[in-house]
């Protein structure tokens, strides 16, 4: 087997591995008698405190997924600014919720990273340690905004 048929393996696993996690965090359940539908993401943000954070980090699998597979930074980037708006959002006891089942920041994440590996043609790898790195910055910023949104909250209310 070669390089290329290897490689191309690797990017189709990449694709099914992100279309699935997307379809259970965002899409999973649709409620009778409409058009809406949701997933674990809005039902696990539902939990005070942990909830949207634990979203946060199902969601970054997406985000290091695209890592994996050497995305353009400005990608990676674009794909953390939907999962932090996404946990921004889910802060907001209520209207969080409501908002995530609307935005649906892992399906929109899903859908740009297929369409990158549509897109891609095979050429001299990247980096890898620089997508690694900018992932783990994004979580980390996130988590700490919702840590710091959480406690101004708390503080109001607390």
């Amino acid at each position: 087997m070669n390089t290329t048929t290897l490689d191309s393996r690797r990017l189709q696993a990449a694709r099914a591995r992100v279309q699935w996690l997307a379809r259970l965090l965002d899409n999973a359940i649709g409620i009778p008698g409409t058009r809406i539908r949701l997933g674990w993401d809005a039902l696990i943000g539902l939990i005070p405190g942990v909830g949207d954070a634990l979203g946060v980090l199902l969601g970054g699998l997406i985000l290091f997924e695209a890592a994996r597979v050497k995305a353009p930074p400005a990608l990676l980037a674009r794909m953390g600014g939907n999962l932090a708006l996404d946990a921004v959002l889910g802060v907001v006891p209520l209207l969080g919720d409501v908002l995530d089942v609307a935005f649906k920041a892992n399906a929109r994440n899903a859908q740009l990273l297929v369409a990158h590996l549509d897109r891609l043609e095979l050429r001299k790898p990247r980096r890898a340690w620089l997508g690694y790195l900018l992932v783990a910055g994004v979580l980390a910023m996130t988590l700490l905004a919702f840590y710091g949104v959480w406690m101004l909250l708390v503080g109001l209310w607390g």
